[in-house]
């Protein structure tokens, strides 16, 4: 009995206790609140030369009137390029980590990369995570991997981050001493102008890309020893499939012709985008012994546009190889070639449209607008060919004109027995390797000696030349083993 006494007082004062002494901290903590950080982005802007490492720091604030409880994570792991240290305890993980109220922590993070490390990527990035129950927030971490000319944005515009690279009525060259690393959009503003030197590489980090904005001008002139390269910035072999790992070449309207001449532009979402913004002006784009392939979306979107390409090949895009929507288009001796495997394509190579829908924001309201203009497309000596049965389609609108001739062409379509074609078929050019996207013609390819002469163009894309009647395509016929002649 005095035992069953003594144990009920004890039960008695422990209840007591615990409705009498505050509660437990983590019943107090708040679960899903949002943080602040001091910086959304920790950037270790350094160009680096040697072996380093460079230390930054970032705080974690609590606006709230109570406790928050947060897991804090590096994302890479210990694989990472980064190491971090919370509030002074280094570490890669870290949980249950208590942020009192009206309160921060400093988070220090550092970078260990060697710059001559040529497998490296240009941008070395990772993010530390913040979890909560009920929330994830992350700083987002960038350092420059090797030795470069960066181009890091300073500008906002509404989602569009943005360094301005040549200014009105500035002339900039990029040189090809080291490559150059876009973070953002490099923008060519109006009466600007960016001149790229030959073998110049440029490598574009994900969302980037350049844009020449309206009135301003972007010569490309790179050799056939030494193209310029324009793709992303994931180097590692495991990227090299990835066809959007950036956004665009995208210009606009412009003041003159812009050139591009010997260029290998890759691994986009738009290869290049041509746009009218608000105006026709009438500049050219011309485009001269380039290659435009493995893009995502297309390889080629040129909306109220005028286009020349010479000796070009346009292959493996995600969609429509070349979409030419309003404007004016020549292409002499142009490969498209599409065989596509990433995904199933349903939209035919070339597209020609007197026709495009615009999505934009007029008066708060997302709206979709349709613009109307003439197209006018010749082709000359030129291949349409893929895997699709059709690979060329046109679109059209009463209120413009849609003109369309095919000069000694091979298209792969149903029906080419029309006055749009003359001299063309629909037979299989016999590439030497689709998979390896070679180009390069059979030695019983229909496209040898089928050529229109007079063209004026007395060399193919890979400057040899073209002998007698020209073959039909990009590429003229030799009997060279085909390591020797394929252009990647």
């Amino acid at each position: 009995m005095k035992r069953t006494i003594i144990f009920a007082t004890y039960l008695i004062l422990v209840v007591a206790l615990s409705l009498t002494l505050p509660s437990c901290h983590r019943n107090n903590n708040i679960e899903g609140a949002k943080l602040e950080f001091s910086a959304d982005t920790v950037m270790f802007d350094t160009v680096f030369t040697t072996i380093t490492s460079s230390t930054r720091s970032f705080t974690v604030r609590n606006t709230t009137g109570s406790p928050v409880e947060v897991d804090i994570v590096l994302a890479g792991g210990k694989q990472s390029y980064y190491s971090m240290n919370v509030d002074g305890v280094p570490g890669t993980e870290f949980r249950g980590v208590e942020i009192p109220a009206h309160d921060s922590i400093f988070v220090f993070v550092k970078v260990n990369i060697n710059p001559t490390n040529q497998n490296l990527p240009y941008l070395v990035t990772d993010s530390v995570m913040f979890y909560q129950k009920n929330r994830t927030q992350s700083v987002q971490l960038v350092a420059f991997g090797q030795d470069a000319h960066f181009i890091v944005p300073d500008h906002t515009g509404g989602s569009l981050h943005y360094k301005i690279v040549a200014h009105e009525h500035e002339h900039v060259h990029w040189t090809n001493d080291k490559p150059w690393v876009i973070y953002g959009w490099a923008v060519v503003d109006s009466l600007g102008k960016l001149t790229i030197d030959p073998g110049t590489q440029v490598y574009v980090h994900s969302g980037g890309g350049i844009w020449v904005y309206r009135y301003g001008n972007i010569h490309i002139n790179g050799t056939l020893d030494e193209p310029v390269t324009i793709t992303g910035d994931r180097l590692e072999p495991f990227f090299a499939n990835d066809y959007a790992q950036w956004n665009s070449l995208w210009i606009n309207e412009g003041s003159e012709d812009n050139l591009i001449e010997n260029a290998i532009i890759s691994n986009a979402s738009y290869g290049i985008h041509l746009e009218s913004l608000e105006e026709y002006t009438g500049n050219k784009t011309i485009i001269n012994n380039s290659v435009i392939h493995n893009n995502q979306v297309m390889g080629i979107r040129a909306e109220g546009a005028r286009l020349e390409m010479t000796n070009c090949q346009v292959s493996n895009n995600g969609q429509y190889s070349l979409a030419l929507l309003v404007g004016d288009f020549t292409l002499n001796h142009v490969t498209v070639a599409n065989y596509f495997t990433q995904d199933v394509r349903k939209t035919p190579a070339v597209a020609l449209t007197n026709n495009f829908t615009k999505t934009e924001v007029i008066g708060g309201e997302v709206v979709n607008i349709t613009y109307l203009g003439d197209a006018n497309a010749t082709f000359n000596n030129c291949i349409i060919y893929g895997a699709l049965e059709n690979e060329f389609a046109t679109g059209t609108k009463n209120g413009a004109e849609l003109n369309y001739t095919f000069h000694n062409c091979i298209v792969r379509r149903d029906s080419i027995n029309n006055s749009h074609y003359i001299n063309c078929f629909n037979q299989n050019p016999k590439f030497i390797a689709t998979y390896g996207q070679n180009y390069n013609l059979q030695e019983d390819s229909p496209a040898i000696d089928a050529g229109m002469e007079g063209l004026g163009i007395n060399t193919d894309i890979l400057g040899r030349l073209r002998n007698g009647v020209p073959d039909i395509g990009a590429y003229e016929y030799y009997p060279i083993p085909e390591e020797k002649v394929a252009r990647r």
